[in-house]
């Protein structure tokens, strides 16, 4: 009955309520909250210049006067700069941390090298995760160069002595790596577990053979335009979910599982797929889907144990 009421006169009881007025914010307000919009959404400098967000904060706030791209940037350093001070003070109060560190590429395949520092604060006992540096390397990878960068990074930070623990993958220049600063090394339980399955699964051959079945009928599906929208079309059909399927990357952890149980979800809508579709693409058998679903159910406590990692 009440709900009934208010939709029927909620309307009239808004216009009959007086106006609010809510204060507008001043400008250095809204210059933060630009700014940490663009820091917490990782976005470009260049929004203050976008035709549609000028619009948007000429509607919001008329009389506000976005700050240019040059003093974005300004901001942004000077938000780094304080929050960097407000870390290393973090990091004095703290009796030890431990470091990770790994090589990642760019979208440009340029190769950087990030290190990480974990520590529990000593006021709150929380566990906290600061990200020391993301550096470009563009110098050859050996264990040398990867120590130099790491003890700059433990230097600036304050925490040369602090450094417990060294956390990385099994590649031999990162092992020799903390043998050069002379820091413990521990290897990666989560990457470990995926090289553990890799293994494993690249010593069965019938596994092989159905993982690059799998491969090529997904590549098929991602490539092609008319069997990706052939098997849209499959799945509304046959009430399956309108997923796409997954390849199988080799350095993306549980990338196999997620690949097959994927294509397992999507079984009939392949199939039916491509059996309508003219390619030289072989379809997995029903006797090879068996072996999937039994693989899953192997490979299922991996990929948990690594979410939970």
């Amino acid at each position: 009955m009440l709900r009934h009421y208010r939709a029927q006169h909620g309307n009239e009881e808004l216009a009959d309520t007086p106006a609010v007025s809510t204060p507008v914010p001043n400008k250095q307000a809204l210059d933060e909250a630009v700014i940490n919009m663009i820091i917490k959404d990782c976005q470009p400098l260049t929004l203050v210049e976008n035709e549609g967000f000028r619009e948007l904060m000429q509607l919001v706030a008329p009389s506000y006067v976005l700050p240019s791209r040059k003093t974005v940037k300004d901001f942004v350093d000077q938000k780094y700069e304080e929050e960097k001070e407000k870390t290393k003070k973090d990091l004095q109060s703290a009796v030890a941390v431990t470091l990770t560190a790994d090589m990642w590429p760019s979208i440009n395949m340029e190769p950087y090298l990030a290190v990480t520092c974990h520590y529990v604060d000593k006021d709150s006992h929380e566990f906290r995760t600061s990200v020391l540096g993301v550096q470009h390397f563009p110098q050859k990878h050996t264990a040398e160069n990867m120590a130099m960068v790491k003890r700059t990074f433990m230097e600036e930070w304050g925490i040369a002595s602090k450094v417990r623990c060294l956390v990385t993958d099994a590649a031999p220049n990162m092992i020799s790596c903390a043998r050069i600063l002379q820091i413990r090394q521990t290897i990666c339980i989560a990457h470990t577990i995926n090289l553990t399955v890799k293994k494993s699964c690249d010593q069965i051959t019938t596994l092989t053979e159905i993982r690059n079945k799998t491969r090529q009928i997904v590549t098929y599906f991602r490539t092609s335009t008319t069997a990706k929208e052939k098997l849209t079309q499959m799945q509304r059909q046959l009430g399956t979910p309108i997923h796409k399927l997954i390849n199988e990357v080799p350095t993306r952890w549980n990338s196999t599982y997620h690949m097959l149980e994927r294509m397992t979800e999507q079984k009939e809508a392949v199939w039916v797929s491509q059996a309508t579709l003219k390619n030289d693409i072989t379809p997995l058998t029903p006797e090879e889907f068996e072996v999937i679903e039994e693989m899953l159910r192997v490979l299922s406590p991996f990929d948990q144990a690594t979410r939970e990692l």
